[in-house]
């Protein structure tokens, strides 16, 4: 019976991340009244934006490193007959995902930024220590999120077919894409050493 009606929750991705809402919503909860409630005050908000914003980042990165550790490196293996479902299929539905969540990690990370007051000194890299930690953090993501929106993206759609081109345009394309992408990879430990670095080293 629990067998069953776990392989019904878990063969459904909407049903399997509904429940994940649910377990959270639990855990939160027994959380709120274990420790006596919280006052939602600008700690709560700030904590809930951080929630959003490691969720979202991991989506982020975790597609970029699935794209340059395991769909572009193995592409070649791939037979000529099988490779529209990469490029019609799964590539696009992962650049949906990959796009919008690096756009929600920018959003969410400066509004975390500005609840917790360190916007300004962050962009600016002044303050030293934590403010010039993770500005350097952010303006790396802020680089690869551009790199994302206005130059894998476009050329990706080339490159997919979704946009009509020449042949030679849609391997070119295919190569911007590529190099963009891993331009990311190169910059994504970097900039998670200094997030991660001014929450835990200052």
């Amino acid at each position: 019976m629990i067998i069953r009606i776990m392989g019904n929750l878990l063969s459904s991705l909407p049903k399997t991340i509904h429940a994940s809402l649910g377990l959270a919503l639990i855990v939160f909860l027994g959380l709120f009244y274990g420790n006596g409630g919280f006052d939602f005050d600008t700690i709560f908000w700030s904590w809930l934006t951080r929630l959003v914003h490691v969720t979202v980042s991991i989506m982020w990165i975790g597609l970029l490193w699935y794209f340059n550790f395991v769909q572009i490196p193995n592409m070649t293996k791939i037979p000529d007959e099988q490779k529209p479902a990469i490029g019609k299929v799964i590539a696009p539905a992962a650049l949906f995902y990959f796009r919008w969540a690096a756009l929600l990690t920018v959003v969410s990370g400066l509004i975390l930024s500005y609840l917790n007051g360190y916007l300004h000194d962050a962009m600016t890299l002044g303050a030293g220590g934590k403010s010039t930690a993770i500005g350097i953090g952010m303006w790396l993501g802020l680089y690869m999120a551009f790199n994302v929106w206005f130059i894998i993206w476009p050329n990706q759609k080339k490159a997919l077919g979704i946009v009509e081109c020449e042949p030679d345009v849609k391997a070119k394309s295919a190569r911007t894409a590529m190099l963009f992408s891993r331009t990311n990879t190169l910059l994504s430990l970097p900039m998670l050493l200094s997030m991660v670095a001014a929450q835990n080293l200052y």
